[in-house]
């Protein structure tokens, strides 16, 4: 008589991604959906087999079928020590996705003082940026705007038709609406990272928090040449996942009884 006990059915889970931030969803790394079930499946695997094989070494076959047993059992090993393996080289791959990127972030907002705002967004400050965009503000507004107060900037982009549906990072979109405390400010463009940028960024690398200018010589194009001096600011960002369809940006402020003084919002609609 069989006395295998029947599986109990599990609940399925109803949840879906939805459009508004759910603010306390913190992300650790920032893979798909489909990502984490391969791995949960390939660990329920590999479980199931070494309960077989424990249950096959407490359970002794007859004479005839110990070869066969053996052969089983050795298979079981193979097919046991493979899993292990793909599931070590999936846990590095994880790590190293190129647009990986944590709870913390290092956040620099730089430009030439009468060039428009960069922001880059790296997972610390040796890292290249995984997320590097161009707002049509300038520089010298922005700054304006920061010293009246809290600044908050919105980015949107638009969502892709049901028809051209595409499996596109947030943070992979390239043209984004801009709103800076509720007034629009033309588009910002996502960009790659080039020899330019990258100087800056190294510029500040010893820099965890703080601003100030940075000297450029003429030879760094006629931008550099108009008035010689790059702005920056440099702080750590909190980083909230409400869905794959936004993320928020918190400045983190020293002072523990101090608001944010800068929030960046990415939103997809």
């Amino acid at each position: 008589m069989d006395t295998t006990p029947t599986p109990t059915p599990q609940p399925q889970d109803s949840s879906s991604s939805k459009r508004h931030f759910h603010w306390t969803n913190k992300v650790g790394n920032e893979d798909s959906q489909g990502q984490v079930a391969t791995s949960d499946t390939m660990s329920k695997i590999i479980e199931e087999e070494e309960e077989e094989e424990e249950h096959d070494k407490g359970v002794p076959l007859p004479g005839p079928a110990t070869a066969s047993q053996a052969t089983r059992k050795k298979l079981q090993a193979v097919a046991i020590s493979r899993l292990r393996s793909v599931l070590t080289v999936f846990s590095k791959n994880r790590s190293n996705l190129p647009f990986g990127l944590g709870s913390r972030v290092v956040g620099t907002l730089f430009g030439y003082r009468r060039g428009h705002v960069h922001f880059a967004f790296q997972k610390d400050t040796t890292s290249q940026p995984a997320f590097l965009i161009e707002l049509a503000t300038p520089i010298s507004g922005l700054v304006r705007e920061m010293a009246s107060g809290l600044v908050r900037i919105a980015l949107e982009c638009d969502k892709e038709k049901e028809s051209e549906k595409k499996t596109v990072r947030l943070l992979q979109e390239s043209v984004w609406r801009t709103y800076c405390n509720g007034k629009k400010c033309g588009f910002a463009t996502r960009r790659e990272c080039g020899a330019k940028d990258w100087d800056i960024l190294k510029a500040v690398e010893p820099i965890s928090m703080g601003a100030g200018v940075l000297p450029v010589s003429n030879s760094d194009g006629a931008e550099a040449g108009s008035d010689g001096e790059v702005m920056y600011m440099r702080a750590r960002f909190e980083r909230i996942v409400g869905s794959r369809d936004s993320e928020a940006f918190y400045m983190m402020n020293p002072d523990s009884n101090g608001a944010p003084e800068l929030s960046i919002y990415l939103l997809r609609v």
